[in-house]
């Protein structure tokens, strides 16, 4: 362990293949769903970042051992801390690109720009030799971006808040709407009109989000009732 812990030829290849397995690990998952950062992109985040750390650390070493003299003539200071806040810098630019805005008040990305930050934590500490953090990182975010999407997802589907997108034919129908959702008790807290096209035509449609009633916290029933009226084209659940 003593090998991995000093700065050599051997610690520097581990400390590069894990942060490389720590981010195509993470990155595997994402592109499977698809997603616009993928195996690739995390995989590079890490290794770039834990090539920070290991340059920081060359540079001390180097300024306290051959470069010494030089670096006590001239009074040069050396800040190994500053590579890393480099990387952090970097990083954050590169996930907020990954959050975008998407109709109907959605935004998407966000999960995909705590990933890279997340991936990039590995790799500093996987640069730092920091094993034990890296693996255990690792099953943390796997755990956190694989398995407890669909228990997040059924937990807000369990909440009494509900966002819909509903299209209609004609704009004068928002009212029939918002009248039935509150004969069920339901509150409306906010209502934004917006205009879809359908074969050409534009036709009003609106994102309606409220909180269901005590009584029915059911949000198939609601989604349901609104389908069923005639002056509703279509109706959709956005989940943010």
């Amino acid at each position: 362990m003593a090998l991995l812990n000093d700065f050599n030829f051997v610690s520097l290849c581990v400390r590069l293949m894990l942060a490389m397995a720590a981010g195509g690990i993470v990155g595997y998952g994402r592109t499977k769903k698809k997603r616009a950062a993928g195996l690739r992109t995390y995989m590079l985040v890490s290794i770039g970042s834990a090539m920070a750390v290991l340059i920081a650390k060359y540079d001390f070493a180097m300024f306290n051992g051959h470069w010494a003299p030089v670096v006590a003539e001239v009074g040069m200071k050396f800040d190994a801390s500053r590579m890393a806040s480099g990387a952090v810098s970097g990083v954050g630019f590169l996930a907020a690109g990954a959050i975008l805005s998407e109709a109907h008040q959605q935004v998407s990305g966000l999960t995909t720009a705590i990933g890279l930050f997340a991936s990039m934590c590995m790799g500093l500490a996987a640069g730092a030799g920091f094993y034990e953090t890296v693996l255990l990182s690792m099953l943390v975010v796997i755990l956190t971006m694989e398995v407890l999407g669909p228990v997040e997802l059924l937990f807000k589907r369990k909440t009494r808040n509900l966002m819909v997108f509903v299209q209609l034919y004609h704009i004068e129908d928002i009212d029939e709407v918002t009248n039935m959702i509150n004969e069920t008790n339901a509150k409306i807290y906010d209502i934004d009109v917006e205009t879809t096209k359908r074969k050409g035509d534009s036709y009003p449609s609106a994102v309606i989000t409220m909180q269901l009633s005590r009584e029915n916290p059911s949000h198939s029933d609601m989604m349901a009732a609104i389908a069923e009226m005639p002056y509703v084209f279509s109706v959709e659940e956005l989940i943010a």
